[in-house]
Order: C-alpha cells, then sequence, then structure tokens
C-alpha cells in the first residue's frame, strides 16, 4: 500500500463548533476524562473522540484477507458474547486456549486505537506504569489487527461504510444488533466503568445523548440499517441479540452454518452452558478483569453487567418511554428492520 492509497479517505470530517462544544462538554468531566473533542464523519454525521481521524483513513483502506471474521455492532449490542461465540464455533471448541489468551487478544477491537490517540490521553493514562502499559497496547490496536495471523477475528462497532469497502465481498461478517433502549441503558454503564471516559451526567442525560446523536458511534440506526440492508448477502448474517437469548442453541447453529462448520448437538449444548450468563460473567478471559487495575476504572464495576433484554422498563420514566417510541417510529419508517419483541 502507498503513501496516496493509505492517506484516501473519501469522508469529511467536521470537529463541533463552539457552542455545541460548550453543550456537550457539560456532562464530561475535563480533570479525569480523556477526551478532548469530538468530531462527525461523513454525509451521516457518525460521532466519534476526534481521535478516530487517525485511525479512519488506515481501517478504510486496510488489506483485508478472505478468510478474515469480523463482528460488528453497535457498542454494547451483545458483541463480546457474540465474539466468544463466534471463536468458539470457528476454532473447534478450543476452550483451553480462550482460558488463556485474552478474548481482546484474540478478537481485537479494530478501531479502540481512537480513545488514546489525543494527548489529553496520553496525559491522564500516563501517571503510573499499569496505566502507561495499558495506553501503549491500546493505542496500537490498528498494528495489532495488521500483524495477526490468519485467520483473523476482528470486532468493529463501525457501520459498513466506514469499513473497507470490499469488507463483505472479501470476508464473513457477523453482525448483531440489540433494541437501542437496552443498548443505551448498557452504554450509560459502560461510560461510568471505563472511567477515563468522564461522563457525569444522569442517565436521562445520557440517553438524551445518544438519541440526538452525540455518543460514540451514533447516529445508532444509521449504523445497524446499513448492515440490515446488506442481510442477504452471502457474506453477511445479522443476528438479533433478543433471538439469540431466548434460542441460544438455534444461534449457534446458524453462526456454525455460516462459518461453514459442522456441530454436533453436544457441542453445542457444552458452548451454550459456556455462554450462559452466570459463566460469562466469570470468565477472566472475555471480563475485561485486567482492566481493573488501571486507575481511571471503577473498581466496583463490571463489564459484563446483566445480559438481559428489557432492562430498559427499569430506567424509563413515561415521557422518555413516549419519546423513545416516537424516536424508533421515526427512524424504522423507512425500512422493514423490527426489533424482536421481549415481554
Amino acid at each position: 500500500m502507498n503513501g496516496n492509497i493509505k492517506a484516501y479517505y473519501p469522508f469529511e470530517i467536521k470537529k463541533l463548533d463552539k457552542e455545541e462544544y460548550a453543550e456537550v462538554f457539560k456532562h464530561f468531566n475535563g480533570d479525569t476524562g480523556t477526551i478532548e473533542d469530538f468530531i462527525r464523519v461523513g454525509p451521516k454525521g457518525y460521532w466519534f473522540i476526534s481521535g478516530f481521524a487517525e485511525e479512519a483513513p488506515k481501517i478504510y483502506n486496510m488489506e483485508l484477507r478472505p478468510d478474515d471474521v469480523w463482528v460488528i455492532s453497535y457498542p454494547k449490542s451483545g458483541t463480546t458474547w457474540m465474539q466468544e461465540l463466534v471463536w468458539q464455533v470457528a476454532n473447534d471448541f478450543d476452550y483451553a486456549k480462550a482460558e488463556l489468551i485474552p478474548l481482546m487478544q484474540r478478537f481485537p477491537f479494530l478501531e479502540f486505537a481512537l480513545f488514546f490517540n489525543g494527548e489529553k490521553a496520553q496525559t491522564v493514562l500516563g501517571r503510573n506504569e499499569k496505566d502507561k502499559a495499558f495506553l501503549d497496547a491500546m493505542s496500537k490496536s490498528f498494528d495489532q489487527v495488521s500483524s495477526m495471523p490468519s485467520p483473523r477475528f476482528i470486532k468493529s462497532h463501525l457501520p459498513l461504510s466506514l469499513l473497507p469497502p470490499a469488507l463483505l465481498d472479501s470476508c464473513r461478517v457477523v453482525h448483531v444488533a440489540r433494541d437501542p433502549r437496552d443498548v443505551a441503558v448498557s452504554y450509560y454503564h459502560h461510560y461510568h466503568f471505563f472511567g477515563y471516559m468522564g461522563y457525569t451526567g444522569n442517565f436521562k442525560h445520557f440517553w438524551n445523548l445518544f438519541i440526538e446523536n452525540k455518543l460514540d458511534w451514533t447516529p445508532y440506526f444509521e449504523n445497524v440499517k446499513e448492515s440490515w440492508r446488506m442481510r442477504d448477502h452471502p457474506n453477511m448474517l445479522f443476528l438479533f441479540y433478543e433471538d439469540a437469548l431466548r434460542d441460544l442453541p438455534s444461534t449457534v447453529k446458524r453462526v456454525a452454518a455460516f462459518l461453514g462448520k459442522a456441530v454436533t448437538e453436544e457441542q453445542v449444548s457444552r458452548l451454550c452452558d459456556h455462554l450462559a450468563f452466570d459463566n460469562f460473567k466469570k470468565n477472566k478471559s472475555v471480563n475485561f478483569e485486567a482492566i481493573k487495575e488501571i486507575s481511571v476504572v471503577n473498581k466496583d464495576g463490571s463489564f459484563i453487567r446483566k445480559g438481559k433484554a428489557g432492562d430498559w422498563r427499569g430506567y424509563f420514566d413515561e415521557e422518555m418511554m413516549q419519546q423513545a417510541q416516537r424516536w424508533m417510529e421515526h427512524n424504522l419508517r423507512d425500512t422493514d428492520l423490527r426489533f424482536p419483541t421481549v415481554e
């Protein structure tokens, strides 16, 4: 890849104006947070921490391999759960290897470096040796993916339009989607777990930022609809988190068929037990326990939290429920995308 191709990026990147910057950062702590600014990318205005500007051209122009397997989603849609499911099926249920190697190494997060590129992040996360080691490792997420031996397993929260244009024609891609109300609740707790984000507002403020497309990777619906429109492509498997919760054995079999793997009922049963929430939450390979050593991570929180569908009902007041209904109806008016009903 020569320098000119590497630098090519077809989308405009805009920083926030002063008024919007001041409004959004009312909800972020400038002393402990690592965020310097936010940007919008492309015609749909995808919202990111400004560090994404450095990663965007590298990702868009990255070299693909035909045996790459991707799991993509909007954050907090059951991504980690699906990564472990996909990896186990693709690797012939190698539980011993999975226990020894953390999921974030087996199945790295492609654009993770966007959180750590800025000067502020390097200052906040450079205060002790453990933080510095974490910063050094996470700021090289793209290089980690590029240097991995094949077959590679790659996680991304980016919409298809910001990923390599040939992705679906070259690699197998699993997209997992989840009811956006549950996504917002889980994402809110995620922001508190990762204290370096510096978010200080309550859930209602967070929800408003979410539906106003002022949180990372929003707009949510545009992200999901890009994959939904490609759900019939032979290299795309589109799954709903709620369906997987309701019937995990069937989901395992669908993933296996998609990856061209034959599985036995015994293998399916054992994987479902491995992925059962109580077991999954205790699994140190997937629950980011090591990250708790970092000074700005909430020691009382948990990366793997509840894993339920419909939990949003305990967080929304009547006004928010009606607001969410209008917002969802508006964004679903031009598509046949519908989320599974959860009682």
